[in-house]
C-alpha cells in the first residue's frame, strides 16, 4: 500500500524501527522504559532544495538524532517527517 504524502524540499518521512523487547542478556524491557528508536527506514522524500540534491532516497535505512523529526499518524502507522540535515548515517 503505497502513502499519499510527498515531503516538500529537503524534507524526508521516516518509518522508525520497533523499540527494543530484549535486552542483549535476555531481560525483557517494559513499555515505560523503552527508548525511542534512533533508526529507521526511509519511506518517501522531497525534491530537494534548489542548490543542494538529497542524498537518501527511499528505501535507505538510516540513523537520526533522538529528538529529531515531527511525529505524525498517517492510516495508524507511526511516521517521522524531519529534514535530512537531521540525519546523521545511512546504514
Amino acid at each position: 500500500m503505497a502513502l499519499n504524502i510527498k515531503p516538500l524540499a529537503d524534507r524526508v518521512l521516516v518509518e522508525p524501527a520497533e523499540a527494543e523487547e530484549k535486552t542483549a542478556s535476555g531481560i525483557i524491557i517494559p513499555d515505560t522504559a523503552k527508548e525511542k528508536p534512533q533508526r529507521g527506514k526511509i519511506v518517501a522524500v522531497g525534491n530537494g532544495k534548489k542548490d543542494e540534491p538529497l542524498t537518501v532516497q527511499a528505501g535507505d535505512q538510516v540513523l537520526y538524532g533522538k529528538y529529531a523529526g515531527t511525529e505524525i499518524t498517517v492510516e495508524g502507522k507511526e511516521y517521522l517527517i524531519m529534514r535530512e540535515a537531521d540525519i546523521f548515517a545511512i546504514v
